[in-house]
This record gives C-alpha cells, sequence and structure tokens, in this order.
C-alpha cells in the first residue's frame, strides 16, 4: 500500500536547516499493524505527518496504492486525507462545541456518503460510546474522548489508520482498551501505523520500526 524511498524532510529556520528525516525508505503492506518507536526529536512524528500528506518531503518519492503524491496540491491532499486517512491523537482534538456524534461526523467531511447519521451511530457503538451521542467532549472521560476520536477517525471506513501517541494522554486501563481497540480494528483489516513510546504498546503491532536522528535502523516483527 505504501512506498517512501529516500524520503527527506528538512526545517530551516533563519541560518538553521535541520533534518527531521534522512533517506527514509519504507514499505507498508495492506493490513499491517505498524508501530514506529525512538527517542524524542527522532523522527517518529514527522514520518507521521509525511505518511498523512501534512508535511511534503523536501525530496524522495511517496507512493500511495501506486499513486505518486509528491505533486498533489493542498486541495488534492485535503481531499486525500479526507477519503483516505483517519488520524488519532494523543490530544483528542475534539470540538468542545459540537457533540459526540457531531465530533464523529467530521470524518465523512469528504465523503458523498448517503446515510451518514447511520454511519456515525455505527461508529460509536463500535467503540462503545453510543450512549454518549448527545455529550460534549468536556462531559466525557479522557478514554471516552479517545474513543470518541477513534469513531471519527473510522467513520468513513478509511484504507489507512495513522495513531500519534494515542494512549499518551490515559492512564493504564484506559491504554490498554485503545490499544485493544486498534488490534481489533486491525484484525478486521485495518491498516494502521502508530507512533508510541511504550514497549507494551508496541508490542500488539505486527511489526516495530525504532528511529534514531531521522532514520530507521530496526526493523523487526512484533510480539504478536
Amino acid at each position: 500500500m505504501i512506498r517512501l524511498e529516500k524520503i527527506q524532510r528538512r526545517y530551516r529556520s533563519d541560518e538553521v536547516e535541520t533534518t527531521a528525516l534522512d533517506a527514509i525508505d519504507l514499505c507498508v503492506e495492506a493490513g499491517e499493524f505498524v508501530a514506529v518507536m525512538g527517542p524524542s526529536g527522532c523522527g517518529k512524528s514527522t514520518l507521521l505527518n509525511v505518511l498523512g500528506t501534512v508535511d511534503r518531503p523536501t525530496a524522495g518519492k511517496y507512493l500511495f496504492a501506486g499513486r505518486d503524491l509528491a505533486d498533489l496540491g493542498e486541495k488534492q491532499r485535503a481531499r486525500f486525507r479526507g477519503e483516505t486517512l483517519g488520524f488519532v491523537f494523543q490530544s483528542f482534538n475534539l470540538i468542545d462545541e459540537l457533540t459526540i456524534a457531531e465530533n464523529v461526523a467530521l470524518g465523512l467531511a469528504y465523503r458523498a456518503i448517503g446515510d451518514r447519521a447511520a454511519l456515525v451511530a455505527a461508529a460509536m457503538d463500535k467503540v462503545g460510546i453510543a450512549h454518549r451521542a448527545r455529550h460534549f467532549p468536556h462531559q466525557l472521560s479522557g478514554g471516552q474522548q479517545q474513543r470518541a476520536a477513534i469513531a471519527r477517525a473510522i467513520v468513513a471506513g478509511p484504507r489507512l489508520i495513522l495513531a500519534d501517541e494515542p494512549t499518551g494522554n490515559l492512564d493504564t486501563e484506559n491504554g490498554r482498551q485503545v490499544m485493544d481497540m486498534l488490534a481489533g480494528l486491525n484484525a478486521e483489516g485495518a491498516t494502521i501505523v502508530m507512533v508510541t513510546h511504550s514497549l507494551s504498546h508496541a508490542d500488539c503491532a505486527g511489526r516495530r520500526i525504532d528511529m534514531l536522528d531521522g532514520r530507521i535502523i530496526a526493523s523487526a516483527a512484533g510480539a504478536l
């Protein structure tokens, strides 16, 4: 599904240039669950941003299902994200003024789909928050908010789920439940790339990638 070839991402600030990604080669097959690990500043989140077309690589090639994404304009990239990707963030990124159902429905913004209410209800039911549909984010626990964020990510049936520290703001039990949900989605066929600092959560993935100084230094099968 994904092929990165010699991907570089450099940032320039004043006279200083920083290399966040240095000649990354990576393939992710459809249906894989890949965990990305490494110390802070090693390029994990930048890699996820490139995969999500939030950041454009400075050099190299990004092929998604054989399509070269390098030349897409901003509107095309936004449509690609809306039609193809699901995002799960550490900070949930729910909109306080919207109900949980309305937040989940945002995942359908770029989809020409008929019965949106049914899809939203099914996604909320899948992650166990259907009973919170009319509540607002501040009325939910952290674990429930992350469930809502996952429902938003999966409501449109994305081909790829990108998760950036999805358990980082959760206690141990809620973190375990979120990982169980992601593992369940993967078992149903979802392709997932997840950044994490947790070795135990990385073991839930089928493959673990270790990064250091903008490079992939190791790639191995996970514990499961």
